[in-house]
């Protein structure tokens, strides 16, 4: 049998759905009507922790980018956090002409790290 204190505390994973949230200027009422969900509840995972049902988990990482990887499996090798999920999404927008000044900023930074 579970004890109270194994339960999972949602806090941080609902303080990344509302950084998430912000940084696409999107509101509770509006991420509340993409997912039909009340704002009301949207609000309480965020700033209470309530843990959300599987299916506004599911659709909140979807419709936000983020990723679970980090609240659900910390030690993972595969982890890719949320804004490496966020960052690939903006990069899938971009032209090839784009990604090769990505390319080079990337190169740069990894360069600059060795000296």
């Amino acid at each position: 049998m579970r004890k109270k204190e194994d339960k999972y505390d949602f806090k941080k994973f609902g303080f990344a759905i509302k950084e998430a949230r912000i940084k696409q200027n999107l509101t509770r009422e509006q991420v509340g009507s993409m997912i039909e969900i009340d704002p009301r509840y949207l609000t309480n995972i965020e700033n209470k922790g309530q843990h959300p049902s599987i299916q506004v988990l599911y659709d909140l990482v979807t419709l936000l980018n983020v990723s679970v990887d980090e609240f659900f499996l910390p030690d993972s090798d595969r982890k890719k956090n949320t804004r490496r999920r966020q960052l690939e999404k903006q990069l899938d927008s971009l032209t090839d002409k784009d990604l090769i000044i990505i390319e080079s900023v990337t190169d740069g930074i990894i360069k600059s790290k060795k000296l």
